[in-house]
């Protein structure tokens, strides 16, 4: 609506308030809209209507697309601002000012009573901000009208986060499953197939523009690595479990990092060690030569004289050395080979302590994974709940 000034009748007279007149016929301003992005395809209105005061009434509809920033990063419980700039393209702020000519109040009620939208989004409020475009050549008034948009959440909850969460939860699940068979790496390998499907037929809802990456795209990668993960690890334990007494032994860093470190993080503290002590007895051969036997079984002789009292030792006569005895000789064989045999159970009993260490490094692992996988689930459901809380809020 505009005023031309020296253009008004006496409807009394004229016996009319209001009349249509050609648009040719009078001046129209050249207003615009700055967000504008396509060709003007909006049906052309031939009149206007004239009113006795001078008042032109100039209706017609507009078919706008308008280029609008979106804040995408709380997908899908985003709010979203889109402004709508009227202003002369032309004329200064001297010649056209630019003025609501309804309160926000009328005009959101008004909107909301013609509006037709595709069931996404949400018209929430109008507010109408007069500016003023300050150039070299001059200031231009301008009206903005800013149109808050809350998107519906529901299609994305359903068909995005829900299908998601069941995913995540059934491969926390798996951890139950023991990590000596197959059946659990198959069982996550499945789940990683049809988690990717899943995205790729998803990936159409997810959107494409916006200065910022949603977090629900930061959600389904994260929950993407952590699949791979436990399947990693799954393999990993698998591994130590069938061929851990192959190993070398744990790296001493490696030992205090996990069994006393991050064993007492997922709540298994290390083991005491006990305080038995085993001895070995291992006697050599010279412990048992003839030449040792022979001086512990030397015998001294003293005889007592009645009416003397010196002492003689008496030494026994010396027999020649004899030829080693069968028995002997058997002796000294087991021996020896109870000593091979004392070494292979050392070696067995070491081996089994190694691959003992490694399977415990494969069981705090696992325990540590499915933890973070229960604090990414906790997190993950906070967050979405939060959110959804807070726009429900902003709307209401």
């Amino acid at each position: 609506q505009w005023d031309i000034a020296g253009l008004s009748w006496d409807k009394e007279q004229c016996g009319t308030e209001r009349v249509s007149v050609p648009r040719e016929k009078l001046w129209v301003p050249d207003i615009h809209i700055s967000e504008f992005m396509d060709e003007d395809k909006s049906p052309h209105m031939p009149y206007v209507y004239l009113y006795n005061t001078g008042r032109v009434y100039d209706d017609k509809p507009v078919r706008v697309v308008s280029s609008c920033k979106l804040e995408i990063y709380n997908f899908p419980f985003d709010i979203q601002t889109c402004s709508l700039t009227f202003g002369s393209y032309l004329h200064f702020a001297s010649e056209i000012r630019m003025f609501p000519g309804r309160t926000e109040e009328q005009i959101l009620n008004e909107t909301k009573g013609v509006l037709e939208t595709n069931g996404e989004w949400d018209l929430f409020n109008i507010t109408v901000v007069p500016s003023r475009l300050e150039l070299d050549s001059g200031n231009y008034s301008e009206i903005e009208f800013q149109l808050i948009l809350r998107r519906r959440p529901t299609l994305y909850v359903v068909n995005l986060l829900v299908p998601s969460c069941f995913l995540v939860t059934l491969d926390l699940f798996s951890f139950l499953l023991p990590p000596q068979g197959v059946d659990r790496s198959s069982f996550k390998m499945t789940l990683i197939l049809g988690y990717t499907v899943f995205l790729l037929i998803m990936n159409d809802l997810l959107p494409v523009t916006g200065n910022t990456t949603p977090l629900i795209n930061v959600f389904f990668s994260i929950s993407l690595a952590l699949m791979v993960a436990s399947l990693l690890e799954t393999v990993f334990i698998t591994n130590i479990q069938f061929s851990s007494s192959q190993y070398s032994a744990v790296p001493h860093w490696l030992r205090v990092l996990v069994l006393r470190y991050l064993a007492v993080v997922v709540c298994m503290p290390p083991k005491k060690k006990s305080n038995r002590v085993t001895v070995y007895l291992n006697p050599t051969n010279k412990d048992i030569s003839p030449d040792s036997t022979r001086n512990k079984s030397s015998i001294n002789i003293t005889e007592n004289q009645g009416i003397s009292t010196d002492l003689h030792p008496v030494k026994a006569p010396t027999r020649p050395a004899a030829p080693p005895e069968p028995a002997l000789e058997e002796l000294r064989r087991l021996s020896r080979d109870l000593t091979a045999i004392r070494l292979q159970v050392d070696k067995h009993f070491q081996g089994s302590k190694t691959a003992e260490e490694w399977q415990m490094i494969g069981i705090v692992i696992d325990r540590l994974l499915f933890g973070l996988y229960i604090l990414f689930i906790l997190a993950s459901f906070v967050t979405i709940t939060g959110i959804w809380i807070l726009n429900n809020m902003y709307a209401a």
